[in-house]
């Protein structure tokens, strides 16, 4: 038998199954074919040159974001600022006129103080006058609460040196020293601010006695 009757044989000896497969392994895929070709392969070069270039991308964007947010956060203090500076101008606008008014409610309250009890209770005429002041010293304190300012409590406090200026030191044995005991002129407050200190006399206290030496020593 000849050499190609031989080979008519084999194949005839074939599945269609093996059959197949022979003819998928002899010709590939044309499409895979042509999406192999259409892919051409960088040099090893150019493929560190883009690296390069997406890492410096990615870092001029981290460098926008971080300036964006910090111009974000100082606009930020901006509007904090302008509105805690707009909240105080409403609250201690009226500082300098109550500061020109408190003298009138100290001269009011002398001249409550110059008025005995006694001589009210003898002249009706001096009692109207003083129902009168009192009355106005009562109105003018009111307005002074209605805008934030109050009277410093000053009387039996110890010395602040924050809210109170001493104006005399005396003896006084039964107060601790330190301890405010006359007020000559109140001091007031204008919401949370010092605006004006009271004027007050404090008490020294005794002076620590001298120790003994025991001789014998």
């Amino acid at each position: 038998m000849s050499p190609q009757n031989q080979n008519t044989d084999k194949d005839e000896d074939l599945t269609p199954e093996e059959i197949n497969a022979e003819m998928a392994a002899d010709h590939q895929d044309p499409a895979a074919e042509i999406d192999a070709a259409a892919e051409p392969e960088l040099p090893e070069e150019n493929t560190g040159v883009a690296d390069d270039k997406i890492t410096a991308l990615e870092n001029e964007v981290a460098d926008l974001k971080d300036r964006l947010l910090r111009t974000l956060a100082e606009t930020d203090n901006i509007r904090k600022r302008s509105e805690k500076e707009r909240a105080d101008t409403a609250k201690y606008a009226v500082s300098g006129f109550a500061r020109q008014l408190l003298p009138v409610a100290d001269n009011l309250r002398r001249a409550l103080e110059a008025i005995p009890e006694e001589d009210r209770g003898q002249n009706e005429t001096l009692n109207s006058i003083f129902v009168g002041v009192e009355a106005t010293e009562r109105e003018l304190h009111r307005a002074f609460e209605s805008t934030g300012i109050k009277v410093i409590d000053a009387m039996d406090q110890p010395f602040n040196p924050n809210f109170h200026e001493v104006m005399f030191e005396a003896d006084m044995p039964d107060k601790a020293p330190g301890t405010v005991i006359q007020v000559l002129e109140p001091g007031y407050m204008i919401q949370d601010r010092l605006l004006r200190p009271a004027r007050v006399g404090v008490a020294k206290g005794k002076k620590a006695k001298p120790a003994q030496v025991d001789e014998n020593i």
